[in-house]
């Protein structure tokens, strides 16, 4: 729980043979024809706006532009993949039907494209899946999708999905690890440049790596210039992972809070792509994702999932190089369900510093709890959390505090009155494991 801070890695260090990647690189720019992919598009997934934002801009003197993907026809970039994939199938195959798995965003993009081709499909998605997202996919597909709950992340539900697509003799339409997928998702990178050029930077969120692929391939052909910047969440390293080992890895556990980017393996085929054309890699804390989108939403007025704020929450880490330049932060997706806010607003206290959480052992004796009040609280401290542990019938236990700061600089003088005053406490945000059992 205690703050952290965006880590970086620049993944040309990983590929020492020059020559043979550029080899690679062609061989990718003669299989992904992202312009082909962009007529099947046509009339299906919106063109989105790339919006320059004033106060970002204000903020690191520079132009930032925004690409909206959050206000595509279902709320993410995922339906040009899908689609695109889709649709270039034979039509004996499509009648078969499709199978896809996904915690979210692939599954209403995927049940979006069932719908508009007539084409039964079944997706499988994660049980800890929003229920905002699960809803969503139903009434994209309509009576051409069947949802399967199963499994506590992606990684588990495709095991059950490609299994399920065997048995059924049906096809499997991933989330990203595809050459269709990938170039359809590669649009998003085509209209970024049809509409800007001479762009410095592009910041891509990463999770299967679909998204960073089909971009930067496009990015490399059409604006080898341009730096490809790709983002994770904290909790989820998989791509960084994958750079350091040299190929991909499964991670043993992940953080599932950023569920749009949160898998434990990325692709085979988007790392390949990914390693050639990424200029700098980039991990971003989950505390500071719940910032962002707190303030896009205060600001702006932009609604945001945690994947889809991955962008803009790295400006502040990179803001020294980018004075003077032009930027483009892809808004990935907007499927945030409105009963997260508040563990987003909690999480965004944290990592700021402003929300602290402490286990007191209280003296025994009347008057205590209104002397730590009176004495320790500062004035404009607040207590949001107070809950006794009972040891037994006639004595209690030590208390569980949340203590709410209006400026972080209020901390110090908080512990040093604790310890002034001689009160006995242990600070849970300085330890996950009491932090993770009792807050």
């Amino acid at each position: 729980m205690s703050q952290t801070t965006l880590h970086t890695v620049n993944p040309k260090s990983f590929t020492p043979d020059l020559s043979a990647a550029a080899e690679r690189l062609e061989d990718v720019f003669n299989l992904l024809d992202c312009k082909e992919a962009a007529r099947r598009l046509q009339g299906v997934a919106y063109r989105t706006p790339l919006q320059l934002n004033y106060n970002l801009s204000r903020k690191y003197q520079c132009k930032v532009y925004l690409k909206r993907e959050d206000l595509q026809v279902v709320r993410s970039y995922k339906l040009r993949g899908a689609y695109n994939m889709m649709s270039s199938l034979p039509e004996e195959q499509l009648k078969k039907g499709v199978v896809a798995a996904s915690s979210g965003n692939h599954a209403q993009g995927f049940a979006f494209s069932c719908k508009k081709l007539g084409v039964k499909g079944v997706v499988f998605m994660p049980v800890i899946t929003p229920r905002q997202k699960v809803n969503q996919t139903k009434m994209f597909g309509e009576a051409y999708i069947e949802v399967i709950l199963t499994g506590d992340t992606f990684d588990d539900c495709a095991i059950a999905a490609h299994k399920y697509t065997e048995e059924n003799g049906m096809t499997f339409i991933p989330p990203f690890d595809d050459y269709r997928i990938i170039e359809g998702q590669g649009t998003v990178g085509l209209e970024i440049l049809e509409d800007q050029q001479d762009i410095d930077y592009v910041l891509v969120p990463i999770g299967g790596g679909g998204l960073s692929a089909g971009v930067g391939a496009y990015f490399k052909q059409h604006s080898p210039k341009t730096k490809i910047i790709g983002l994770e969440p904290e909790g989820a390293p998989s791509m960084l992972e994958a750079l350091k080992a040299g190929h991909p890895v499964t991670l043993s556990t992940i953080e599932r809070f950023v569920d749009g980017a949160a898998v434990k393996r990325v692709g085979d085929l988007t790392f390949s792509i990914c390693k050639e054309v990424l200029d700098d890699m980039r991990l971003v804390p989950e505390g500071k994702i719940c910032t962002t989108i707190l303030r896009l939403y205060n600001e702006d007025a932009i609604v945001v999932e945690p994947a889809g704020a991955l962008s803009i929450a790295a400006l502040d880490e990179i803001s020294s190089e980018l004075k003077g330049k032009k930027v483009v932060c892809i808004v990935s997706g907007s499927n945030n369900d409105i009963d997260r806010m508040q563990e987003i607003k909690e999480r965004s206290l944290q990592y700021e510093g402003l929300k602290h959480y402490f286990l007191i052992s209280f003296a025994q004796r009347p008057g205590a709890l209104k002397e730590f009040v009176n004495n320790v609280l500062g004035p404009t401290d607040d207590i949001t959390r107070f809950e006794f542990f009972q040891k037994t019938n006639k004595e209690k236990g030590p208390a569980l505090v949340g203590v709410e700061l209006q400026s972080k600089m209020d901390y110090e003088l908080l512990i040093n009155k604790m310890r002034d005053c001689q009160i006995n406490y242990t600070e849970l945000n300085k330890n996950d494991t009491l932090f993770g059992y009792l807050v």
